[in-house]
């Protein structure tokens, strides 16, 4: 087999994965925010049981044990509020609303939406349009505690409406109160810290009522599903839900399954439930020690996805009261602080059943960085540290290559003395190998070992924030991004036809041909693919052709 053809079969293959995911994304079961009421010939989902009274967006008190599938009255694009309230650190831009004393919107401001406009940070969270992406927090409660304690429709009040962390602070408290007619007080406070993108949220329950208090505290988040612009074409993400639990570990929760059923795990202790997206992500994650319930529940008026967490019933007797607490993260995949935060959390960061392969990768790329200063630089050195690891395996695949190559003319020759006797053509050429001692699969087995290594780099620069608008040189301002000029994938082009060159051609005609049109195939694709990912495969290309000419003139001179 030839080698050649090996890797150049396993990458289209993989462009092909890509290309039917991509279809996926856009035919498949998506529910866009867009799309009209879906009857019942499209697959709505059928309603259960509701929560109960009220509002159906609130979870039911535990003694119902299932949550309702909830339906938002009012416009699909827009949550209503009434008062906002601003908070302003060094790394986030926060509105707050009185009603259900919510986070409605986020920006990142080290993060701009693109490097046209970097004045203009990115907008991960907001309760209006298209890509309505909000969390909210409250208590349900069971029958006789109706009224005592607020959910996220619940108006709260504060006395400031603007916050800011100043110079010299290393954080910034906010204070909303909520009181009922029959002595219950409840506070919600939000702790943002510099640096930070971890929000601490706490509330105080104090009965002052007369009778006991029973409630459970959910947090939850709730989002509509869009395409991503800044996504190249071919290259498909994920946006959806994700769970993690001690018995489950990490666990994708998309919105087709959303759509599907509603989720629900009891008694989860620790754990995390979140909603990502490619390079960000927005996650609950509750105190360690807790037990909660998690949940999903496809809206099906508003073509809503919302996933969260409820805690087990509390009870409060008159005159005492009780803190509860958990921590949101809204912001970047930083592996280094998701890692901090709780087990499993820097799994958002993606790289699939290769994880293992990948971290180790990325913490050397990091090293590679903090070496150079530089991204673009710091893939090049990766490439050529990981093409020295394998130097070995690819000497023994390339010499495979070069006595093939030996071999051409006499194979040629043997083709043309049979014809179309493939039979006696075959039993020919294993005679040759044989004599030779040559073995044609020899130099197979390198290259699939190495396969993982290659794939896992591919989901390293793919998933890492870190490349996110990094700029290289030159007119490389961004390795996320496709390159402007498309010199990257034409040298990627030219490479491939070099190392076609230097490989022993097909003896059938047809497969020659075939074989010849695929680097100009290749480079259709990679004209799309982020200029990271390409500058990879061109430095590989560049150190493969280095490696094989060497050795393919160190075996044509020892003829």
């Amino acid at each position: 087999m030839d080698n050649q053809r090996l890797i150049l079969f396993i990458a289209l293959s993989l462009v092909s994965l890509m290309l039917f995911q991509a279809w996926e994304e856009d035919y498949g079961q998506g529910a866009g925010l867009d799309q009209g009421p879906l009857t019942a010939e499209q697959g709505e989902v059928p309603a259960v049981a509701s929560a109960g009274p009220g509002d159906e967006e609130i979870p039911a008190a535990p003694t119902a044990q299932k949550p309702g599938t909830p339906a938002i009255s009012g416009e699909s694009n827009k949550i209503e509020g009434q008062q906002r309230i601003t908070v302003r650190t060094d790394v986030l831009n926060v509105e707050l609303d009185t009603r259900g004393g919510d986070i409605r919107v986020v920006e990142l401001l080290q993060f701009p939406e693109n490097l046209k406009q970097p004045e203009i940070p990115i907008r991960l969270m907001s309760d209006t349009g298209s890509r309505l992406f909000v969390t909210q927090t409250g208590f349900a409660l069971n029958e006789s505690s109706k009224g005592m304690a607020p959910d996220h429709n619940t108006l709260y009040q504060s006395v400031v409406s603007r916050y800011a962390l100043k110079e010299g602070e290393d954080q910034v408290k906010v204070e909303l109160t909520w009181q009922s007619d029959n002595g219950v007080k409840v506070t919600k406070q939000y702790l943002f810290h510099r640096g930070r993108y971890d929000i601490e949220l706490k509330y105080l329950v104090e009965n002052n009522a007369s009778r006991s208090w029973n409630g459970s505290f959910y947090r939850q988040m709730q989002r509509t599903h869009y395409g991503e612009d800044s996504t190249p074409m071919f290259i498909v993400t994920y946006m959806g839900g994700v769970i993690y639990t001690p018995e489950e570990k990490y666990e994708k929760i998309d919105f087709s399954d959303m759509q599907e059923s509603n989720l629900l795990r009891q008694n989860i202790e620790g754990g995390w439930v979140s909603m990502m997206q490619h390079y960000f992500l927005g996650a609950w994650i509750p105190e360690a020690d807790s037990e909660n319930t998690f949940y999903t529940r496809y809206l099906t008026k508003t073509y809503r996805y919302l996933i969260g967490m409820q805690s087990n019933l509390v009870e409060i007797a008159p005159g005492n009261s009780q803190e509860f607490s958990s921590t949101y993260y809204v912001g970047p995949k930083d592996q280094d602080s998701l890692e901090v935060l709780a087990t499993g959390l820097e799994l958002t960061v993606d790289y699939g059943v290769l994880t293992v392969i990948a971290k180790p990768l990325f913490w050397l790329m990091q090293k590679l960085y903090g070496i150079f200063g530089n991204w673009g630089w710091a893939i090049i050195f990766l490439t050529l540290l990981v093409k020295l690891v394998f130097y070995k395996l690819s000497e023994t695949s390339y010499r495979s290559m070069a006595n093939m190559r030996k071999l051409q003319p006499r194979l040629q020759a043997l083709k043309e003395r049979h014809g179309d006797d493939r039979q006696a053509m075959n039993q020919a050429m294993m005679e040759i190998y044989k004599k030779e001692k040559i073995n044609p699969l020899g130099g197979c087995l390198p290259i699939l070992v190495q396969i993982p290594v290659f794939i896992a780099l591919y989901w390293v620069l793919l998933e890492s924030v870190e490349l996110r608008q990094a700029p290289f040189i030159l007119w490389i301002h961004d390795l996320s991004a496709k390159d402007p000029y498309f010199v990257l994938p034409v040298l990627m082009g030219v490479s491939m036809f070099l190392q076609q060159k230097l490989n022993p051609q097909p003896l059938d005609p047809m497969q020659a041909k075939i074989m010849m049109m695929l680097p100009l195939i290749f480079t259709v694709f990679f004209l799309f693919f982020p200029s990271g990912l390409v500058l990879y495969w061109v430095v590989n290309n560049a150190l493969s052709i280095l490696q094989q000419w060497v050795i393919t003139k160190r075996i044509a001179g020892n003829t």
